[in-house]
């Protein structure tokens, strides 16, 4: 049986991710077979696994920090927020039903044998798991029934170690007041801390270590300085986009010649598929937020994918943003449509089922002939082919609910192995398609800069988050008693049920 340690952030976006990646990439490092695992996550940045399932983006590149193949053990419960207070459940790599808040809640206890299974299932096949908690423990109104934190390590007997964000200031205040939030059963499962984050000279803290100490008795496992290129990986959630090093619509022009605009919608999905532009020095690309335009010199615009592609296309139209494509097309500029993007391209959608909530049927933006109804099951598949404008070859994946007909498929814009996808306008300015993950195909994204004009660079995407993955483990090496923090974890055991 493997060993296990859990890692419990103070909040959301405190760094639980990319340290459960950095460490696996370091144990593994070390001749251990490692796997992560998250219980529950809630993000419309999913990916394709091995098993043709999905799991959250952050498990498939911690899979990839441990060198496996993402499978749907590694996260068995996704929350795909569609509304203000609804998401979709994703059980097992598969769509189960949608629920409201308040009564996933109520769920959510049913779901924990499930979780449970995944989890030992991974726990037979390998060295260690590191599992990855969401959200804090700290939320003791959302205790019962939790199977994301607290609930899990006491329903499988797992060391924890917290996770305190110094960067968003009162890191002392955030691991002694958790600290205090937590009953004696809980508490005895925390086997110390990690400072995350940290700016300037980590000796600076060693006061605060010690006020951490004598109030919880906890260890400090390390002090982590802030690791600039963990900016560079891929996200998450949507917590990301409002990150400072994101550039905004209204902040002025950067310094790379190409301007790609982005509207930034509020179910926006699988945001990483942009990571690759955001890196090319010769292109600045802008998320451009409600309440403003989209800008008139942007070269491309490009419709992201959506979660709730009808909602978002309402969203579009409230802002006129419907009214600067159609001008932005009149002046020749180029659109591209991703996934639900692409489907609001065309001329209707419809959804005689109510997926994304009531049964409608809605104009789409017109400037694509074709209709899509949102039906059936979700696609979720590999796939590669070759970009027909280009001529180059791309891979990616597709995850997506619906079918899309119409007149337009008979110019699609990828063909695939033994069919196509996608379609092109006439003109050739307007184009969309069903895969995610075009631009990490770096050919392709040479090709469609060189053909608007700009120069490309030399970056290698595969190679890239290879290199800022062995980066991570380095910096996380030099900054954490990492053999300790392994000697914390041990085998996990069936205690009680949450």
């Amino acid at each position: 049986m493997a060993r296990a340690l859990m890692l419990q952030g103070t909040g959301s976006d405190v760094g639980k991710s990319l340290l459960v990646a950095g460490l696996g990439r370091a144990f593994t490092r070390q001749g251990l077979r490692v796997m992560p695992f998250k219980p529950q996550n809630m993000s419309n940045n999913a990916a394709v696994t091995a098993d043709d399932g999905e799991i959250g983006r952050a498990q498939a590149l911690q899979a990839r920090a441990c060198g496996v193949a993402p499978v749907t053990d590694m996260n068995p419960v996704l929350l795909k927020p569609q509304s203000e207070g609804g998401a979709q459940i994703v059980l097992n790599g598969r769509v189960w039903r949608a629920a409201g808040a308040e009564e996933y809640r109520r769920l959510a206890r049913e779901l924990l044998p499930a979780v449970l299974a995944s989890f030992f299932r991974l726990a037979e096949a390998t060295d260690l798991i590191l599992i990855e908690g969401a959200g804090s423990p700290a939320e003791v109104n959302l205790r019962k029934g939790d199977i994301a934190n607290m609930g899990f390590a006491e329903a499988a007997d797992v060391p924890v170690v917290l996770i305190g964000d110094i960067e968003r200031g009162g890191v002392i205040a955030q691991l002694v007041g958790t600290h205090a939030l937590l009953t004696t059963a809980e508490r005895a499962l925390l086997a110390g801390y990690v400072i995350n984050k940290f700016r300037g000279d980590a000796r600076l803290f060693d006061g605060g270590i010690a006020a951490i100490g004598e109030r919880t008795g906890l260890r400090c496992f390390g002090v982590v300085p802030y690791f600039p290129a963990a900016g560079t990986l891929p996200a998450e959630d949507s917590l990301a986009l409002t990150s400072p090093s994101l550039r905004l619509q209204g902040e002025g022009r950067g310094e790379g010649p190409l301007r790609i605009a982005v509207p930034l919608l509020p179910r926006i999905a699988n945001f990483d598929d942009f990571d690759p532009l955001r890196a090319e020095p010769g292109v600045e690309l802008v998320f451009v937020p409600a309440g403003q335009p989209l800008p008139r010199d942007a070269a491309v615009v490009i419709l992201p994918g959506s979660k709730a592609t009808i909602g978002d296309l309402e969203f579009l139209r409230d802002e006129e943003w419907d009214i600067d494509l159609v001008a932005h097309r009149r002046h020749g500029g180029r659109i591209l449509g991703l996934c639900g993007g692409y489907q609001m391209l065309g001329r209707t959608i419809a959804d005689p089922l109510g997926m994304e909530g009531q049964a409608r049927t809605v104009p789409g933006l017109g400037l694509l002939d074709i209709d899509t109804v949102l039906s059936g099951s979700k696609r979720l598949t590999q796939v590669a082919g070759v970009e027909r404008a280009t001529g180059m070859p791309v891979e990616g994946y597709e995850m997506h609910l619906g079918r899309t007909t119409g007149s337009g498929l008979s110019r699609p814009m990828l063909r695939l192995a033994g069919c196509t996808d996608g379609c092109m306008s006439a003109d050739g300015l307007v184009a969309g398609c069903y895969m995610h993950g075009l631009f990490a195909s770096d050919s392709f994204r040479r090709a469609f800069l060189g053909g608007l004009g700009a120069q490309a660079s030399d970056l290698a995407c595969e190679h890239h988050i290879e290199a800022t993955l062995d980066a991570l483990a380095d910096h996380l090496e030099r900054s954490l008693d990492v053999p300790t923090l392994l000697a914390a974890a041990r085998p996990p055991t069936i205690r009680r049920a949450a």
